[in-house]
């Protein structure tokens, strides 16, 4: 697959290097596996990384990775690589005009996307509303609500909120 979306790219984009591909297995890697992959990258010295490894993984992979790596632009890809590569259609263009592809993609794919799409985005969407209402607060990936968050100790008392 890798392989396919670098031709694909290639003859797209002429100007275009691609200095590198990698597919992982599907499993865990190793502790050595994986300071393998780090030294490949670094070798190879990308300007840009796209990782594609499937959502949360590739955006935990690069965050544990980002300081070993020395690429200036980390890039975490979902169904691009599928649709450059042409494995996948595209949404028609009227759909993807309107907000649509997503649809598209549900329909194409209901049995991966389905949980996604309609309970994932769903609770999204509520967290965004609790957040901007100011009920609940996200910040720093530590979730706390406004009674929680009244019943922290102040700043410069015995303890602190930064802790």
């Amino acid at each position: 697959m890798p392989e396919r979306l670098a031709n694909s790219l290639k003859r797209r984009f002429p100007t275009m290097e691609v200095c590198g591909t990698f597919s992982p297995p599907f499993r865990s890697l190793d502790p050595e596996e994986d300071r393998e992959i780090v030294t490949m990258i670094s070798r190879a010295a990308p300007d840009v990384l796209w990782v594609g490894l499937g959502t949360p993984k590739q955006e935990r992979w690069m965050h544990e990775h980002r300081d070993k790596l020395h690429v200036p632009v980390l890039v975490s890809v979902g169904a691009a690589f599928d649709l450059l590569s042409g494995r996948r259609n595209q949404a028609p263009r009227w759909m993807r005009e309107h907000g649509l592809e997503w649809l598209f993609r549900l329909l194409q794919e209901p049995r991966r996307l389905w949980r996604r799409y309609l309970i994932d985005g769903t609770r999204f969407v509520v967290y965004l509303g609790l957040d901007s209402l100011r009920l609940k607060s996200f910040d720093a990936g530590r979730e706390t609500d406004k009674l929680s968050a009244q019943s922290m100790p102040r700043a410069g008392s015995q303890g602190t909120r930064d802790e």
